[in-house]
């Protein structure tokens, strides 16, 4: 195996979700790695900003499918094959179920869980036809969440669809692998990113954003770069053998509950 600097050196890599967060940040860390990216977002991703010849902007909608079909088609058309996807184009939304109304259910269902589910399918096509690079055809990163994983109050159009994220993700893994594709989901804490700050930036939320912060046994949020590290580790060949995994990076969300027993210890 190369350096990470050279680890997706002749890789072609799709990142949904490009233009802020951790879809930005895993296309910065793609190309600081070699790969060639295209950075797909329903508002425009800037090569400029990034610094780089090897990054192409596609404008889409997720939920769109003849869109996605043709954007992974002009990929291949351009490059020849398309080795890595990172499914990061997501939403928030959700509220008690009975007071939620269906139209806000579908549009978090159809950003979230169709919008990567049509993604993988069309990337999925291309990947079967193409020629294996060390044995593999192909490589899947979707990005779920911790609350994907467990329940959170007010979440259910969002815990939904990031749960069936992760269980898509399985499938994918179970139905490909002996294809020689991977399929992984990263199942992030509460990082700092702009949709964050949307849903827990306002004033009202102060002691909500503090009582969340402090759950994270770390005492911190997480920043988008360390979700993209993740990231590129499953899609590269370190992580040959990793694959249908719903891998928390969380902070230690998820490990249980701490009820600051120790703290009363001097710890």
């Amino acid at each position: 195996m190369g350096t990470a600097v050279e680890r997706f050196a002749g890789r072609v890599a799709l990142v949904t979700g490009a233009a802020s967060g951790i879809g930005k940040a895993c296309t910065i860390r793609l190309l600081q790695e070699g790969a060639r990216v295209y950075g797909a977002d329903i508002s425009p991703v800037a090569p400029a900003e990034f610094g780089e010849d090897r990054l192409r902007s596609l404008r889409l909608d997720v939920r769109d499918e003849r869109a996605v079909q043709e954007s992974i088609r002009t990929i291949v058309s351009e490059t020849g094959r398309i080795d890595a996807v990172v499914n990061a184009a997501g939403i928030a939304g959700g509220g008690p179920v009975h007071l939620l109304e269906g139209s806000a259910w579908d549009r978090v269902l159809e950003v979230n869980l169709k919008g990567t589910f049509l993604v993988c399918k069309h990337a999925l096509v291309h990947m079967l036809a193409q020629t294996p690079i060390d044995a593999e055809r192909g490589a899947l990163v979707n990005l779920a969440s911790i609350e994907g994983l467990e329940g959170t109050a007010g979440g259910s159009a969002y815990n939904a669809s990031k749960g069936g994220v992760v269980l898509l993700t399985k499938n994918i893994a179970i139905d490909y692998g002996r294809q020689g594709i991977r399929a992984n989901a990263i199942c992030p804490g509460f990082i700092e990113t702009p949709m964050m700050e949307a849903v827990l930036g306002m004033p009202a939320m102060a002691g909500v954003r503090e009582e969340i912060r402090r759950e994270h046994k770390l005492r911190r949020f997480g920043r988008p770069e360390e979700i993209a590290s993740v990231a590129c580790f499953l899609l590269s060949a370190d992580a040959s053998f990793v694959s249908g995994q719903a891998l928390a990076v969380d902070g230690g969300y998820l490990a249980g509950r701490d009820h600051h027993v120790t703290e009363l210890m001097g710890l």
